[in-house]
């Protein structure tokens, strides 16, 4: 299925949240979409990986990691989970480490950033909630759509 967000963005504007944070693509997907799963966590990824092992294949990841630059959230074993498990991306506001790794992975992945230091494994946070981040509020079920001019969300699937 191919789309552009600027495309989707003439047709269904009044229906559409424009996320606001400039993303950096690093996965092998420049363009992806899917329903949301949220993550809200803080310098710890337990969450994250127990999201990617069980969140439907399809699905795009969006992690709300506070913004922090001081670990990365998600490196080649992760991103790899992705992958395997048919994840249509992955959405950071935090940072991924191993990205010559992420960058051959058939999966979208964006991040704000990169850092070498892994987080933390202690298991806090919370899934499935609206977590708040670039302007907007994400929505465990509905849409997201990514591609090189931005990241907007969408109540329904727009694209058929």
């Amino acid at each position: 299925m191919s789309f552009k967000t600027a495309d989707l963005c003439d047709e269904y504007s009044s229906e559409l949240k424009i996320c606001q944070e400039a993303f950096k693509s690093y996965g092998g997907r420049r363009q992806f979409s899917g329903p949301i799963s949220t993550v809200k966590v803080f310098e710890d990824n337990v969450l994250v990986l127990e999201a990617l092992e069980s969140i439907p294949a399809g699905n795009v990841l969006v992690v709300d990691g506070g913004g922090s630059r001081r670990c990365a959230l998600m490196g080649d074993r992760l991103g790899k989970i992705a992958q395997d498990r048919g994840l249509a991306g992955v959405i950071i506001y935090g940072c991924v480490r191993d990205t010559s790794e992420l960058a051959n992975m058939d999966t979208g992945i964006l991040a704000i950033g990169s850092c070498p230091l892994k987080s933390s494994k202690i298991g806090k946070g919370e899934r499935g909630r609206v977590v708040t981040f670039g302007g907007i509020d994400w929505s465990s079920g509905e849409y997201v759509y990514a591609d090189e001019d931005g990241v907007i969300v969408a109540e329904r699937n727009l694209i058929k």
